[in-house]
């Protein structure tokens, strides 16, 4: 998968737009970040699953995926390996990130209201 290919199938969402955060490219989905481009180098994307997802997509692929560093890790940021994932594989897993988001902004809302 390259670069581009990652960056149609995150904008090819609904409600998504791309951004950028600390010098790479994000895509955001009411705001908030499912993905991004770039991080830690240009071979790399990432998508935000939640801790259980990411534990099931690095045990299934795990020369493809690993935890970001640190906190983000721990709290489901994923790390994909471009050169050795597909599209196919990969469609999948931005669209649960991008609705991990709107569910969780969905709550929020409800508790505030």
């Amino acid at each position: 998968m390259t670069a581009e290919q990652f960056r149609k199938v995150a904008l090819g969402l609904a409600d998504t737009n791309e951004a950028s955060h600390v010098g790479h490219p994000d895509f955001r989905v009411h705001g908030r970040i499912f993905a991004t481009l770039g991080y830690p180098d240009e071979r790399f994307g990432m998508v935000k699953l939640s801790s259980e997802q990411q534990r099931e997509t690095i045990t299934r692929h795990p020369q493809v995926f690993t935890p970001a560093a640190g906190a983000w890790g721990r709290a489901g940021s994923t790390l994909v390996l471009l050169e050795v994932t597909t599209v196919n594989m990969m469609r999948p897993l931005l669209e649960q990130a991008c609705k991990n988001i709107v569910a969780k902004q969905g709550r929020s809302r409800r508790l505030t209201v």
